[in-house]
């Protein structure tokens, strides 16, 4: 019987790895408080740890974990933007769910862009009010608009074809362009001088970190419309927010924040923010901002559990696990069949 310590646990995290870990003779211990240096030793004793992608897996904390027995660390996400991958190497191995559902974050965004181009969220606000006037509801059509298509990985393709069922005009960049697909690829300047909207659907790493800033923004089209379901820091938040407040981006739906960690999946209706910067910004009229929902669909959160608990039956069983990665892994040959260490 394999012992797991989960972190970050919300109620639907439960359901569905409850449901199948009598399946994989498993033994989950869930923890709601975060993964970081004050609760790293909650997992002592415990071989493998499952994690999400707002806890804090430094040094120290690699470090913590390894000391207290831990060899397995089990991401029941895509992203792993927050793992000191160096401190890791040789000593606990790292898995991740890298397809749980594109469909799921690519008709999220979708949705975000219509809501906020419809003005759907205010219209509910005012008719739960007995308030039926459309007054400052105008819209625009997404048929023929330009829209920029910042990634072209899976949930970048499926996010494409949803576009380009709205009979939009679609552009792409993408740093290693995938030939397969029938896109029109261009430099990421060039997407933001042609594009009406532009929606990111790119990892983060060094070469991503602020996409969107002050010089990008400058160049893009007076009135563009922002959708960020993917990483926060892909966009400098204080550059957002001057342009929308120059009236230089038209609006913005923003499923991420890059300073979301100790905010999103919490209730903090009853504190006051420290971040102004977010707080100014979900004030804004034509800022719509969810709280990392995107993934939050019943056939995600299936595919999370299985995913992730497959890759713990494999490493339990000595096998080699299918969705292991390293920080060698972006330029290593990785032998099939063989481990990162």
């Amino acid at each position: 019987m394999t012992k797991i310590a989960f972190f970050d646990t919300k109620p639907y995290d439960k359901v569905w790895f409850d449901h199948f870990s009598g399946d994989y003779q498993v033994e989950i211990t869930y923890f709601e408080s975060k993964l970081n240096h004050k609760t790293a030793p909650l997992a002592n004793g415990y071989e493998v740890v499952c994690a999400f992608v707002n806890d804090t897996i430094d040094e120290q904390v690699i470090d913590d974990l390894y000391q207290g027995g831990v060899r397995l660390l089990a991401m029941r996400c895509a992203g792993y933007n927050n793992i000191d991958f160096k401190a890791s190497f040789g000593k606990i191995h790292i898995v991740r769910v890298p397809a749980y559902s594109p469909y799921a974050v690519a008709e999220h965004a979708m949705a975000l862009l219509l809501s906020l181009v419809r003005q759907t969220h205010h219209s509910y606000v005012r008719t739960r009010e007995f308030n039926f006037s459309l007054n400052g509801l105008v819209g625009f059509d997404l048929h023929g608009k330009t829209i920029g298509v910042v990634g072209t990985g899976k949930i970048g393709r499926v996010f494409i074809d949803i576009c380009k069922g709205f009979g939009m005009r679609v552009l792409a960049y993408d740093p290693y362009p995938n030939d397969s697909i029938s896109v029109d690829y261009c430099s990421f300047d060039e997407l933001c001088r042609e594009s009406d909207i532009i929606s990111l659907h790119c990892p983060l790493t060094e070469d991503s970190f602020h996409l969107v800033g002050r010089e990008s923004i400058a160049k893009m089209k007076d009135g563009v419309v922002l959708i960020n379901t993917s990483r926060g820091a892909l966009v400098d938040s204080l550059a957002l927010l001057e342009g929308i407040r120059s009236k230089k981006i038209g609006g913005a739906a923003l499923d991420v924040y890059e300073e979301e960690a100790e905010l999103f999946y919490e209730d903090r209706s009853t504190t006051i923010l420290d971040d102004d910067i977010l707080m100014l910004l979900i004030s804004m009229p034509n800022v719509l901002v969810t709280s990392h929902q995107a993934f939050l669909t019943k056939e995600a959160l299936q595919n999370i559990a299985l995913t992730t608990l497959k890759s713990i039956e494999s490493y339990a069983k000595g096998d080699v696990m299918e969705h292991e990665i390293c920080y060698q892994c972006d330029t290593c040959n990785k032998v099939t069949g063989q481990r990162c260490f």
